[in-house]
């Protein structure tokens, strides 16, 4: 089959231009494998990454048609079924050459077309100190051993080759970042998951720490739909952050709040009250005066523009959504005093 290319290029220094190659393949093929003919047939100038072309290494990842993948793991057949039904309602798209456009990964700067530096990416995962602290814990003269059930926590996230997909396309990372990233709290939780580490409590004060850890993520769900090994990076954070709310002595910071909150105004009413949403998550119930008077601002042009709610109305089915959230609150108790 016959398929264009559209190749973004550009030098650390230049602005990106695009550059089209024309290609006939087999619909079995991969990206990886169209970019190692545009290279070594029509433009060896052409710089990406790669190594074990088999969904093992990471290397050679990079965003096809806006998403970030493994280009050798995609392929062209799929790709184009893809584009197709996307482009469905189009009553030129059954006419035109199929179209696959590649790009750098974001979020990292670009060395050379699509060659990414990821400084930053391996930084945030030192950050987190992704590696097993058995100090308070040592067995002398035999391995320290594992049940079956203590080992599978641990698969998930040990599936996780460091691609950098989902850290090319978080929303939180993009506009913070300090963010740490979804890949390093992936890795996080890994250690709070392994039955061998003895620094678990330190490791949840820090990853409470501000938005740089769990409390930045958006929970956009994007790095879950875009990780090739189905490590679900935001669940995981998610994983944190109920172990930090599970602890007696958390401190009260305002993203624990926000959780709190939300949770017990939605139990309460079926969905949130604004009024005490606000007053209960930055003015902490009248005991933050700075959070209370930077609501102010924001109170008096609700009030101009008609949009403050003066009344709270519970929504239909309130019993029933607390039933709900107190049923999975009942199970995750329940597994969380198996583990």
């Amino acid at each position: 089959m016959q398929v264009l290319f559209k190749v973004v290029r550009q030098n650390s220094d230049t602005a990106p231009r695009i550059q089209t190659y024309e290609l006939e393949v087999d619909p079995g093929v991969t990206i990886l494998d169209c970019l190692n003919q545009i290279k070594w047939e029509q433009d060896g100038t052409l710089a990406f990454r790669k190594n074990c072309r088999n969904t093992i290494c990471g290397s050679c990842g990079m965003r096809i048609n806006g998403r970030s993948a493994l280009a050798c793991k995609e392929n062209v057949g799929s790709e184009v079924a893809r584009l197709q039904e996307i482009a469905a309602h189009s009553p030129t798209a059954a006419d035109a050459v199929p179209t696959i456009t590649i790009a750098p990964m974001g979020n990292m700067p670009v060395i050379k077309d699509l060659v990414v530096d990821m400084k930053s990416f391996w930084d945030h995962l030192q950050a987190v100190d992704p590696f097993v602290s058995t100090g308070a814990r040592q067995v002398p003269e035999r391995e320290f051993l594992q049940t079956p059930e203590e080992r599978e926590r641990l698969n998930q996230v040990g599936n996780c080759i460091l691609c950098g997909a989902c850290y090319s396309e978080c929303n939180a990372r993009e506009v913070n970042p300090e963010f740490v990233g979804p890949h390093a709290l992936a890795k996080a939780y890994r250690t709070i998951a392994d039955s061998r580490d003895s620094q678990t409590e330190k490791r949840l004060e820090d990853y409470s720490q501000g938005t740089q850890g769990v409390w930045g993520c958006t929970r956009c769900y994007y790095c879950n739909v875009v990780c090739p090994m189905d490590v679900a990076p935001m669940d995981q954070i998610g994983k944190i952050k109920q172990a930090i709310l599970d602890r007696q002595e958390t401190p009260v910071t305002r993203p624990i709040r926000h959780r709190r909150v939300l949770i017990d105004l939605v139990k309460q009413g079926g969905w949130i009250d604004e009024r005490r949403f606000g007053l209960k998550v930055v003015g902490d119930s009248f005991r933050d005066w700075k959070g209370l008077l930077s609501l102010g601002p924001l109170g008096l042009r609700m009030l101009a523009r008609g949009k403050f709610p003066c009344r709270f109305e519970p929504s239909e089915g309130t019993t029933q959504i607390r039933a709900l959230i107190e049923s999975v609150q009942a199970v995750e108790d329940h597994s969380s005093a198996d583990a």
